[in-house]
């Protein structure tokens, strides 16, 4: 005959039972809301950095900056690559990157006459809302998983990220 257990020690057991179940909810829910924000860091600064890393057949060239309107700037377009052809006006985002009357390192998005910075100050500036989304990241790793080597590898990865960037296109 097995003997009966107390109320107090099936009570304690259920109690870790629960506790286990929601930390491990925690958990799972912060990891994913993590995993999220770096997923759209990537996916964001994916659209524009295929164009400047991937220029293998995209028409490659220079535009000096002439006039600047609005969120844009534009200026004449000089080819580079075999295939490129000269415009007269493409545009190229204005930022605090782009001043007029300087000369940029460009790749024409294709079919369009839109503009971007390449060369490595392009790539780095691609990448910014990665850098971004790890900044975010490390606030919900340091928080909700309390992995703080983990937050802070993230978020010195993140400022490194934003500061270079920084730096490359001035």
């Amino acid at each position: 005959m097995i003997p009966a257990m107390p109320a107090s020690a099936s009570n304690a057991r259920a109690r870790r039972a629960s506790v286990s179940a929601l930390r491990f909810g925690r958990v799972a829910a912060t990891g994913a809301v993590a995993a999220l924000i770096l997923f759209a860091g990537v996916w964001g600064s994916w659209g524009t950095a295929q164009h400047v890393m991937l220029t293998r057949g995209r028409e490659r060239g220079t535009v000096e900056v002439t006039s600047c309107a609005g969120d844009g700037c534009s200026g004449p377009f000089r080819p580079v690559s075999e295939g490129a052809r000269a415009r007269a006006r493409v545009v190229i985002a204005q930022s605090v990157a782009v001043r007029k009357g300087r000369t940029y390192d460009v790749v024409l998005k294709p079919g369009t006459a839109d503009a971007l910075r390449s060369g490595p100050a392009g790539i780095l500036y691609a990448w910014v809302p990665l850098g971004g989304a790890l900044l975010l990241a490390s606030v919900v790793v340091a928080g909700g998983l309390r992995l703080t080597r983990v937050a802070w590898g993230l978020a010195l990865s993140g400022a490194g990220l934003l500061t270079v960037a920084f730096v490359a296109v001035r």
